[in-house]
């Protein structure tokens, strides 16, 4: 059966301007997992329609890139030495990375090649600033946070990360007996990272679909923070026991009187960052709190956060959705061993990119030439590193792995063109199987010995990856593309409503793993939110909601525009900082 015979795509589509979509969906008679399942439903896109967005781009309200909260104290940070970098290869085995303290220089690196600047574009007088982590139509909806014990130049307490200026606004100052009661039980050196989303940033564009792309960019960062932490020999872990409220009592998201008028943020996770020679097993999996967090945090907040469009479009939607799948106390169990193998690599190499430049030159393809090839060790080697381990980022999460990978291979040397299956999962093996055409081979793919790695259907399919995604020819032009099948509705009917983004999380993960990849062996990915879902489930023979399609993804040989002049982060503030030095 050829891939693409089971498409039937259409171009025509309509977009609509309604935003009332979850007059159904906002029903006080449903509970939040109906919600969540309902609005799954109801933003996916199809060949003959496409989930609902405005239709058009509002340029005159499109979203500042960049939150500030006007009168918070900034603390500049200064710039890291280019040099002063591990490995990229070291990052997956944290133990061949000395700890190194917390000090500015350092929260620096790890901050700036999380969450900071990697370049600007310039096309005509246009100028854009691209950034190291990925993002949806590089809207950036996520905004990063500190919360750290005080130290050298920097005081106790509570910081939001500016990444135009690379610096620290002070949100709120506490005591070292305030420090103390936030971080008994963890060890020394630990400090703590968040991360929020600002939905309209997304939905000013994309509409209804814009939680699903919020959520991916989440999963892009935490992946970002976590081997950005690992280049410093140090583990970042998700205090997952924590609720949704706790996190933005902590982050100061609560104080309603610090976004009046403006456009507010969602809490996404709260995680530790410690050294791992001081503590190698888990953290405890929720800060411990005698009183409650406002008895904790008491004083001052300072800055009110500036409004980023002058106008808005509300998608109810989105709403109902953030608000049903907010996350309450849990537990907070942690990953069991047995969903984290081991690496097969014991040997770190010291040779080829750094951390830093990998992390620094990450970028998205826009296009794809259509004829590089990649070796199958190379093609073998990205998807060991997508594969739950005892490793960055995948040891960071309290939960067990929900993704799956359907693989369109196209141009990969030594293994035949079709479809591919690579479990992640092992405990999926069966309802996989069952799930899926009946007529699949499941055979071991050459050249990947150790991969659970399978061919279910050889054929070429490279017109069933571009339409699959929303005819996007980069799907088919590059030397392999994938969907992330998440086991969907019996975890979510087990665990609850909360799960529905943290499947998103995990798919954007599995995203920057890929991206990163990518560019150590000297090709190019894209991230691709727009796939007709269902299209991608009656491909691999899925006819309920068993599993879904989360994201795609494509790795090939780029095509660059030479129109756009590329030009280095920071130039303005690199050259005062040269300057100052010259003077003094």
């Amino acid at each position: 059966m050829p891939a693409s015979a089971v498409l039937h795509p259409s171009h025509s589509c309509y977009y609509s301007d309604r935003r009332d979509g979850m007059s159904e969906a906002g029903n006080p008679t449903m509970d939040a997992l109906e919600t969540a399942f309902f609005y799954h439903e109801h933003t996916k896109h199809h060949p003959h329609r496409y989930a609902r967005s405005l239709g058009y781009m509002d340029w005159a309200n499109q979203p500042n890139p960049f939150r500030r909260y006007e009168g918070a104290p900034l603390f500049l940070l200064p710039f890291p030495d280019p040099a002063d970098s591990p490995a990229y290869d070291q990052l997956y085995l944290p133990e061949a990375i000395a700890s190194r303290p917390v000090q500015p220089h350092t929260l620096s690196a790890f901050l700036l090649n999380a969450l900071g600047l990697s370049a600007s574009k310039e096309y005509h007088g246009n100028r854009w600033e691209l950034r190291c982590n990925p993002s949806s139509g590089n809207l950036h909806p996520s905004e990063g946070y500190l919360i750290q014990g005080g130290g050298e130049d920097l005081p106790a307490g509570v910081y939001h990360y500016a990444p135009r200026e690379h610096g620290l606004e002070l949100r709120h100052a506490f005591s070292q007996e305030q420090w103390a009661a936030l971080s008994g039980g963890f060890p020394s050196g630990t400090f703590f990272t968040g991360l929020i989303s600002i939905h309209w940033r997304e939905a000013w564009k994309y509409g209804e679909r814009a939680y699903r792309y919020c959520n991916q960019d989440a999963g892009h960062a935490f992946a970002a923070l976590s081997l950005s932490a690992a280049a410093q020999g140090w583990r970042l872990v998700e205090l997952d026991g924590l609720a949704s409220g706790d996190i933005a009592a902590l982050l100061g998201l609560d104080r309603a009187e610090d976004y009046a008028g403006v456009e507010r943020e969602t809490p996404e996770f709260l995680a530790a960052v410690f050294p791992h020679t001081e503590h190698p097993g888990w953290p405890p999996q929720a800060i411990k709190l005698e009183g409650g967090i406002h008895d904790t945090l008491t004083g001052p907040w300072n800055g009110r956060a500036n409004p980023l469009s002058a106008d808005h479009v509300p998608w109810d939607i989105i709403d109902a959705v953030a608000a049903a799948c907010g996350k309450p106390r849990t537990p907070g169990d942690a990953v069991s061993p047995s969903h984290l193998g081991k690496r097969d690599e014991e040997i770190a190499s010291t040779r080829g990119p750094t951390a830093y430049q990998i992390f620094q030159q990450r970028r998205s393809a826009v296009d794809m030439d259509g004829v590089t090839s990649i070796s199958a060790a190379a093609f073998c080697g990205m998807l060991r590193r997508v594969m739950p381990a005892n490793a960055p980022p995948w040891y960071g999460l309290g939960r067990p792995p929900h993704i799956d990978l359907g693989l369109f291979v196209h141009r990969v040397d030594g293994l035949l063109p079709g479809l591919y299956c690579l479990q992640r999962n092992p405990d999926h093996a069966g309802e996989l199987r069952a799930s899926m055409h009946p007529h699949f081979t499941w055979q071991a793919a050459p050249d990947c010995e150790g991969l659970p790695l399978f061919l279910l259907h050889p054929v070429d399919c490279r017109e069933a990856a571009a339409d699959a995604s929303c005819h996007q020819d980069i799907a088919g032009d590059g030397a392999f593309s994938l969907g992330m099948l998440a086991k969907f509705e019996a975890p979510l009917k087990q665990t609850g409503a909360w799960l529905y983004p943290r499947l998103f999380w995990e798919a954007g993960m599995i995203g920057q793993v890929l991206y990163l990849e990518a560019e150590a062996a000297g090709v190019r990915a894209t991230g691709m939110g727009c796939y007709f879902d269902d299209v991608v489930h009656h491909l691999f023979g899925i006819r309920d909601r068993s599993f879904q399609s989360m994201y795609h993804f494509t790795v090939g040989g780029p095509v660059d525009d030479p129109r756009l002049r590329t030009l280095p982060p920071y130039d303005a503030q690199r050259r005062a900082l040269r300057h100052v030095q010259e003077v003094l």
